[in-house]
């Protein structure tokens, strides 16, 4: 099924509305100041958590607190505890961020593809009406046609298909 002239997004993102998420961003990262940025690398290398070794990190953390006295100095139980229990508080928001960032980036593709289809579609009505000598059809099709030069040889405008 061809989704070219169905219309499944028609919006438009007024700067009110555009500012008012900006705003809300900016509060979100006020409320949590302790976010940081990782480099690629960084992502890579550091040991992670799963579901195989949660229960593992929780029993570790908890048998530290328990027994403080067997552990080195440098090694702070509660500040483990601090950050098992930030991760736990993370994990709903993470989700709720990430299912934004997904509507987000399917309405973002799925208005430019509808906007680029119709205007494929666009393209070939013009292509056809100068193949047909419809007046003023053969100036806005050789403007349109400029997109897809040297994609392949030159094809008629009855015939010619553009590459996507």
């Amino acid at each position: 099924m061809s989704n070219t002239m169905i219309n499944r997004v028609n919006a438009t993102l007024t700067p009110e509305a555009a500012q008012t998420v900006k705003n809300a961003i900016a509060g979100i990262q006020q409320a949590l100041p302790f976010l940081v940025g990782l480099t690629p690398g960084e992502r890579m290398s550091l040991p992670k958590i799963s579901v195989s070794n949660k229960v593992f990190t929780e029993d570790a953390i908890q048998a530290a607190l328990n027994n403080p006295e067997i552990l080195p100095g440098f090694i702070k139980p509660q500040d483990l505890k601090i950050d098992l229990d930030l991760y736990h508080a993370l994990d709903e928001l993470v989700l709720l961020v990430q299912q934004m960032g997904e509507k987000l980036a399917d309405t973002q593709l799925l208005a430019g593809s509808e906007a680029y289809a119709s205007a494929l579609t666009i393209y070939k009505i013009f292509a056809a009406a100068a193949g047909t000598g419809v007046a003023g059809s053969k100036t806005v099709y050789e403007q349109l046609r400029q997109r897809f030069t040297g994609a392949a040889a030159p094809v008629t405008p009855t015939t010619e298909t553009p590459a996507a």
